[in-house]
């Protein structure tokens, strides 16, 4: 049998029907993969065994009695350090959060998942406050790419890729408010879903604002699916969700991507892709007209809105750490500090000229997507580089993560559902990712052309080195 810490969600709720395994077998490989590997990787910010295995043996009765609580009913689980879990100190990979007080609510994801039964192994490490797109922080240190532990597996939710693809258990939420979700899923080799903003509710609202989503990181497109299911589900706290339309997202209408129309943009008409990960994608591309898609090759026209991103960015960092005692400012992460420093220079007028930009990029995207469902273009363009640094050689400080991410947070500015899914491996071993913008509000159409892709390739099957 497989190890059943390896095994999908659909596969395991499954199997608990028909009574071929427990969630008490399961969750313990779960936990016997994160005792192999988290000394080396160091994706868990915290783990609870008592608690995980006690989760568990409720969920087993449920199963015996066949009475299941919901669709992931016993399936482990993994929760970004970003979202509150009732009952634990949720640090957001800070020095400067205070653990005694009271952990006494879940975020609205957690509570859908916790309601529909999931066991939570733990929390998974994030980068300061979730600022940037690589893991580490003065909190719980390095995280590191369980293809290459040399490597960084991106941010700011790496801890839940690289848990996700060493194996630690199937299900792991993540949040993208720049490409949190998508980087590290494409340096990692794993699926990861930025939902349309709104579709998954959030509370309280990320400090950076209405570019933050929260979304599934999974091996597979359908344990994506089936946890988007749950997650969606409404929660009257946040005022930014969009009204439940009771969608299936798992109903993926079969294998072939036929009258779907695709727009490829190999960069963006950004330049400066890693010539290996240009030429995976664009063979991924091929699959894609291989199952019916019609592709043509061309850009959006717009500019890559680094200036637009940066002065809302920054400024909601200064909005959340700029009023620190100088004491708490000395915990900081020296660039997260760096970032509220330079955010003092932003003016009223750079602010309000940043919300109107972005608006006219949400009315260009908006235009150019009524002639497409998706937008492919390279998850990065680059491979996974040296952990524990903000950005490879090259690629220059002033803009911090900024310069080596340009495909990922022009969607969020927009707010459209987008996706990265692995698309094969460099030379050197190193995952790449395809990555898919769908018009606002289609989620269901970017999980399709992602299922049928993952389901004509190989590589959502092959598993890290050593793991």
């Amino acid at each position: 049998m497989t190890e059943l810490h390896w095994k999908s969600a659909a596969k395991l709720v499954k199997g608990y029907a028909r009574r071929k395994f427990s969630p008490v077998e399961v969750a313990k490989s779960c936990l016997a993969q994160i005792e192999r590997h988290d000394k080396t990787f160091n994706a868990m910010v915290a783990v609870r065994p008592e608690e995980v295995l006690a989760q568990a043996k409720a969920s087993e009765k449920r199963w015996m009695k066949g009475e299941p609580q919901g669709p992931v009913d016993g399936v482990p689980t993994l929760i970004k350090d970003l979202l509150l879990v009732r009952g634990w100190p949720t640090l957001r990979g800070s020095r400067t959060v205070d653990r005694n007080q009271a952990w006494d609510q879940d975020a609205p994801s957690v509570a859908r998942l916790r309601e529909c039964g999931a066991v939570f192994l733990g929390s998974t490490t994030t980068p300061e406050f979730g600022w940037k797109g690589v893991t580490d922080s003065p909190l719980t240190g390095i995280t590191r790419n369980p293809w290459d532990p040399s490597k960084t597996p991106g941010g700011s939710s790496g801890g839940s890729s690289a848990a996700a693809a060493a194996g630690y258990a199937p299900l792991t939420l993540g949040t993208d408010g720049g490409g949190s979700i998508r980087i590290p899923a494409g340096f990692t080799g794993i699926f990861g879903l930025k939902p349309s903003f709104g579709r998954v509710p959030a509370w309280p609202l990320s400090p950076f604002g209405t570019v933050a989503h929260v979304g599934p990181m999974t091996r597979t497109v359908e344990d994506a699916a089936l946890m988007l299911n749950v997650i969606a589900q409404p929660d009257a706290r946040d005022w930014h969700s969009l009204p439940y339309d009771g969608m299936d997202y798992t109903a993926f209408s079969g294998r072939k991507l036929k009258g779907m129309k695709i727009a490829f943009s190999p960069a963006l008409g950004h330049g400066g892709v890693d010539p290996e990960i240009a030429g995976l994608v664009r063979t991924a591309v091929k699959v894609l007209e291989d199952l019916g898609a019609h592709v043509e090759e061309r850009d959006p026209g717009i500019d890559i809105p680094f200036d637009t991103f940066r002065v809302l960015w920054w400024a909601g960092a200064r909005a959340l750490l700029g009023t620190l005692p100088a004491a708490k400012k000395k915990l900081l992460d020296p660039d997260l500090a760096d970032v509220v420093a330079e955010a003092k220079s932003i003016s009223l007028d750079d602010y309000q000229g940043a919300v109107r930009e972005r608006g006219l990029l949400g009315s260009r995207m908006r235009q150019f997507m009524e002639g497409y469902d998706l937008l492919v273009t390279p998850t990065l363009p680059i491979p996974a580089f040296e952990a524990g640094k903000l950005a490879p050689s090259g690629k220059g400080e002033a803009g911090k993560w900024l310069n080596w991410t340009p495909f990922s947070y022009p969607f969020n500015l927009t707010q459209q559902p987008a996706a990265s899914v692995p698309c094969g491996f460099t030379s050197q071993g190193l995952p790449a990712g395809l990555h898919l913008i769908g018009r606002m509000f289609d989620d269901l159409s970017v999980l399709r052309a992602a299922h049928a892709y993952e389901r004509a390739t190989p590589w959502h099957k092959t598993r890290p080195p050593g793991c």
